[in-house]
């Protein structure tokens, strides 16, 4: 087997790869050789078919196979021996496609190098971790948007219709073509005007009504309802008003903690104050991070792989794109023309994430099947009733496994180089916190 280089300009590599004849005959002999103890034919014992015989019969069969490994161990050898790794896969294709048996087999191979990647110092890197601490008034508006949520409802004045977002108390009997149907009926039931809990008109058609009145609601129950009998049809519900409330906050006492499984209003304070905190903390690390990626840019420079820049500005261009077209759900339309600035962020995004690998291979760092299992498990509560078919699709699929892997490996190689930066903490308010944020992303 002979290698010979084409091809070294820049990151971009080329060989010619000839197999022999002899070689593949060989290969072929070996496999033929191995197979032989199990093979039966007709006339022949097990195991006793003559070679000939088997290499007239499986021979040809056995070529292709040939051919492939020995294209695959000349391509890993190469590998192997020159150190390089191949930005994408590498493009083989074989050249004297008149090939006939006895032939030897002439491949070209082409790939783009992943380039040599600088040390870095990560010690001379500082960064600045601005810390927000939760104030009395963050925590007293956390508290006004909790009791928000834990509304009561009070009775409005007698003689008041009910508007949107009212309760309404009232009993109700519904009946298809004049007959009471099982579940139609309630009594003091309290139904949310705005809700959507009862079958889609029902709610809009007691917009307006007072207590003590009495009114007729007619629906149609979808087709699609989940009783065959009653789907489609037409219903009546004599609905007769008791009460009429309107939404209340909730008093921010003792009580309302206990609502949120705080033993009183000192405590619940106390965790938003903490949950506050943690939500300061995880804006204010993305910004640190943003700092680390700007600092890394500045230092490090190197040559990159030109298919890599090219398929993920094509990317960027793509997103872009479907994000000022949100209207357009699939990928049905006209090719999307790459820019300057999406192959300037796409330069910036492969130099990091190539180096950002460099440095996690360098540090050992490893996401253990744990953290994977908990990532799929995040992931999967976007998909209510369908956890199991996720995390099931996620496992077959290698595809998106590492979707979900990369951005956990990103976030580990950051805190190493974070453990290894000098951070300086720096007091802010929570205004400041949040332009930081806005600014990191306006850019």
């Amino acid at each position: 087997m002979q290698v010979t280089e084409t091809l070294k300009e820049g990151l971009k590599r080329g060989y010619a790869i000839t197999v022999t004849a002899a070689e593949l005959d060989e290969k072929v002999n070996e496999k033929l050789t191995e197979a032989q103890p199990e093979v039966e034919m007709k006339g022949f014992r097990k195991g006793k078919v003559p070679m000939p015989l088997l290499k007239k019969q499986f021979g040809q069969r056995l070529m292709g196979e040939a051919m492939q490994e020995s294209i695959d161990g000349a391509m890993n050898k190469h590998f192997e021996e020159s150190g390089d790794r191949p930005a994408m896969q590498p493009d083989v294709k074989m050249t004297n496609e008149d090939w006939k048996e006895g032939d030897d087999v002439q491949v070209e191979m082409s790939y783009e190098a992943l380039p040599e990647i600088p040390d870095v110092d990560l010690k001379s890197i500082s960064l600045e971790k601005l810390v927000v601490k939760a104030d009395e008034a963050a925590i007293d508006e956390a508290l006004s948007n909790l009791a928000e949520t834990a509304q009561d409802f009070k009775a409005r004045r007698k003689g008041s219709k009910a508007k949107d977002g009212d309760q309404v108390v009232l009993d109700f009997v519904g009946k298809v073509d004049g007959e009471a149907f099982e579940g139609g009926s309630a009594e003091d039931y309290p139904l949310v005007l705005g809700s959507n809990s009862f079958i889609p008109g029902f709610e809009e058609q007691l917009v307006g009504v007072k207590a003590e009145e009495e009114k007729d609601v007619t629906v149609s129950f979808p087709e699609d309802y989940q009783a065959s009998h009653l789907a489609g049809k037409e219903a009546v519900f004599t609905c007769t008003i008791k009460e009429v409330k309107e939404p209340v906050a909730a008093e921010i006492d003792d009580e309302l903690a206990k609502k949120f499984g705080a033993e009183d209003l000192a405590a619940l304070k106390s965790q938003i104050g903490e949950r506050l905190e943690a939500e300061y903390a995880g804006a204010a690390r993305a910004v640190m991070k943003r700092g680390l990626l700007d600092a890394l840019d500045d230092i490090v420079t190197f040559d990159l792989p030109p298919s890599l820049v090219e398929a993920e500005a094509k990317q960027i261009a793509h997103q872009l794109w479907h994000e000022e077209n949100p209207d357009v759900q699939g990928h049905d339309h006209p090719e999307i023309e790459t820019t300057d600035e999406h192959t300037k962020l796409a330069e910036r995004r492969v130099r990091l994430g190539l180096l950002l690998a460099e440095l996690g291979q360098k540090a050992e760092v490893e996401i253990s099947d744990a953290e994977m299992t908990q990532a799929i498990m995040n992931q999967a509560r976007q998909y209510p009733g369908q956890e199991r078919q996720f995390f099931e699709f996620v496992q077959q699929n290698q595809q998106m496994q590492q979707q979900l892997r990369a951005p956990l490996f990103e976030d580990k190689v950051v805190d190493y180089v974070f453990e290894l930066a000098s951070i300086t903490d720096k007091e802010v308010g929570k205004d400041d916190l949040q332009k930081a944020v806005e600014a990191m992303e306006d850019e």
